[in-house]
């Protein structure tokens, strides 16, 4: 593969894919609670994993009462950032997209932050917008759009928001990937000030079993505010629709409704739940506790204290659109970008894989070399 330039105007050499040929692409994802990365080959229209890393950062704790990034958030983001650093440099990706979320949209030092990242590991973050983060998750579903249902709700339950984003399925079926990463046809979407790092620490001080039901309220009164949702209920129905959930909560919640010994993949994502098998999985956990859930395979210490926000968020949800099936995705916003990146138009394609403040980090083709 001919030689590129990083955008500090280096020469860099990117390494290809395992099968030979195929230049490396990478998505990094800087969430209110995980710092994830997904590292892939073009394959086929689609594309082949060749890693991936996912650490519990909690940037966004302590945001909902001080409105900044604490420095024991930025430690921990700082550890998991200079793990993907030498994954990325381990691989020698020629092509990366950095994107951060709510933490760091909300958070008054979020762009001190982003900037300490960029000085420290050569990473460069772009802060996208709710909108945004809800067109990448929808794509990275893409094919879970199941007949015959003609639109789908897809939810994507954060660290610091929630996107609901109404996806005219039909279309995008019709479109195939390529007409759904021009335009994905999106009827309606919102993002809620509900996450499960920040649902959390505003109920903290109640216990876990007092703050069930504020939570539970608390997250139905803001689904309930959403001035598309009569709309999207009445025409989800009509549509023989269903709901797609991508997020740590609900792969977690299918893999104990599953009974998995461990967490598997192949079994959850794609796999399907109903109102009540997910109501009954949701109230297992709430009896088990923190403790008890943590023993659990499929979750763990880390995720157990924020299952109940999350277990919340998704039952406000559910609730608003009762009756309707749940489909898991172990997929979401990496998945669309790296489509994004590798299938999108070219201007998209420029600004995922070229320096600057847009795009990926200027050294990440220099990192190939050393």
């Amino acid at each position: 593969m001919a030689d590129k330039k990083n955008g500090s105007g280096a020469p860099a050499r990117a390494r290809t894919g395992p099968s030979g040929g195929r230049p490396l692409y990478a998505a990094v994802d800087l969430g209110t609670n995980n710092c994830r990365l997904l590292v892939a080959e073009p394959w086929g229209k689609t594309f082949r994993v060749v890693d991936s890393h996912s650490q519990i950062a909690r940037l966004g704790e302590g945001l909902h009462e001080t409105g900044r990034l604490s420095d024991a958030a930025i430690d921990r983001a700082m550890d998991a950032l200079h793990a993907i650093r030498r994954k990325l440099r381990h691989h020698g990706v020629g092509r990366v997209r950095c994107i951060a979320t709510e933490a760091c949209r909300k958070a008054a030092n979020g762009m001190d932050f982003i900037r300490r990242v960029h000085e420290e590991t050569g990473l460069t973050f772009k802060v996208i917008g709710a909108k945004e983060e809800a067109r990448l998750a929808a794509i990275g579903c893409h094919d879970l759009l199941a007949p015959p249902a003609a639109s789908v709700m897809v939810i994507d339950i954060g660290g610091g928001s929630t996107e609901l984003s109404h996806l005219d399925a039909s279309t995008a079926r019709q479109l195939g990937l390529k007409g759904l990463l021009d335009r994905a046809p999106i009827l309606d979407w919102t993002s809620l000030k509900l996450g499960v790092v920040t649902l959390t620490d505003a109920f903290a001080a109640l216990g876990e079993e007092n703050a069930w039901p504020d939570m539970v309220s608390h997250a139905r009164q803001t689904v309930a505010a959403w001035p598309g949702l009569e709309a999207a209920k009445a025409r989800l129905v009509a549509d023989e629709g269903y709901l797609i959930g991508t997020s740590g909560t609900v792969t977690c919640l299918a893999g104990v409704h599953l009974n998995l010994d461990r967490y598997r993949r192949d079994r959850v994502d794609g796999s399907w739940m109903s109102e009540a098998e997910g109501l009954a999985t949701i109230e297992r956990l709430r009896s088990l506790g923190t403790q008890g859930r943590a023993k659990l395979p499929t979750i763990g210490e880390e995720r157990a204290p924020l299952m109940p926000a999350g277990c919340a968020i998704l039952f406000a949800v559910w609730e608003a659109f009762s009756g309707s099936r749940l489909r898991i995705a172990d997929r979401g916003l990496r998945e669309g970008l790296l489509l994004s990146m590798m299938y999108g138009k070219p201007g998209r394609r420029r600004r995922g894989g070229r320096g600057g403040r847009r795009g990926r980090a200027p050294q990440s083709q220099q990192e190939g070399q050393a």
